[in-house]
């Protein structure tokens, strides 16, 4: 009898948050005039993340969750508030230059873990992932040759910084695993909503947008929640490395669905783009044969 081991169920598990996220941008397309809704968009998307995780948590944990809060600590802040960073500058980016560039800037998560793992968790690289990692480099940089020109700066700052902020996200989770995970993805959602009305008070903005606007906001905070959900259940089972390299399914996804036909966006990547996301799904392949955790473990 075969049987699937938790490393291997983690893996396939943190591919399917990738996903989930990966139609992120393709919802983000189909709204009118993003750029001047974004932080109305933070709001809502949020307010939804906070709402469907405590709702998750009530479901699942009865309403014991509560005290979940009590114990979040440091490292449970400090990894909401980067998720949160990480959510705020996705959209400022998304909206402001092309999906493949903003998804290039999310690539570089996994050597940003690896610098903040090394540095606060003393987690070694693997020489499996480390030539995971070298291979997805050369894809981005691949991508990045005629890609970059088609953005602007801003755009290009805020995807290297949501990178970043997921980055510490991850590492987060691997700091102290007997931190509440989920109640770490409540806060950043808190936190989101809780600095996008800020702003829009502040700046005497209309906090309401079309129902069409509200309900893609909505659907987007569903795709990021049911994904957080995945991805910080599993977080315990691999290297903060790992999960970010595995999450680059979120890359190659989200510059594939607005590039499909199907969807009626057509924002048609480059041929570096395309050559250059063929060598990222090759490292994430690569990565997953090689550390054999996607093989049936042979047991009881």
């Amino acid at each position: 009898m075969y049987k699937i081991t938790e490393n291997n169920s983690a893996i396939l598990i943190v591919l399917v948050a990738g996903l989930f996220w990966s139609f992120g941008p393709l919802v983000v397309r189909y709204i009118d005039n993003a750029e001047l809704v974004a932080w109305q968009y933070l709001f809502f998307r949020g307010s939804v993340i906070f709402l469907v995780l405590n709702i998750y948590l009530l479901l699942t944990e009865g309403t014991k969750f509560i005290n979940n809060y009590n114990k979040i600590g440091l490292s449970g802040l400090v990894g909401g508030i980067s998720l949160g960073v990480a959510n705020i500058s996705f959209i400022l980016s998304i909206t402001t230059t092309t999906a493949a560039v903003t998804m290039i800037m999310l690539a570089a998560q996994p050597f940003l873990a690896a610098i903040l793992a090394y540095i606060f968790l003393k987690e070694k690289i693997s020489k499996t992932t480390l030539i995971s990692i070298i291979i997805a480099a050369g894809g981005i940089i691949f991508m990045s040759f005629d890609s970059i020109g088609k953005g602007t700066l801003f755009g290009l700052i805020n995807g290297l910084l949501s990178s970043l902020g997921f980055a510490g996200f991850t590492v987060s989770l691997r700091w102290r695993k007997n931190t509440p995970k989920f109640t770490t993805v409540s806060i950043a959602g808190i936190f989101c909503a809780a600095l996008a009305i800020i702003l829009l008070l502040i700046n005497d903005d209309n906090i309401f947008i079309s129902l069409k606007d509200s309900s893609l906001s909505a659907l987007h905070g569903f795709l990021v929640c049911s994904g957080l959900i995945l991805f910080s259940a599993k977080s315990k089972y691999l290297p903060a490395t790992d999960l970010t390299l595995l999450c680059m399914t979120e890359v190659i996804g989200g510059i594939f669905w607005v590039w499909l036909p199907l969807f009626g966006i057509n924002e048609v990547p480059s041929i570096n783009t395309l050559v250059g996301g063929t060598i990222v799904l090759s490292a994430i392949i690569f990565y997953a044969f090689n550390a054999r955790r996607f093989m049936f473990k042979y047991g009881k």
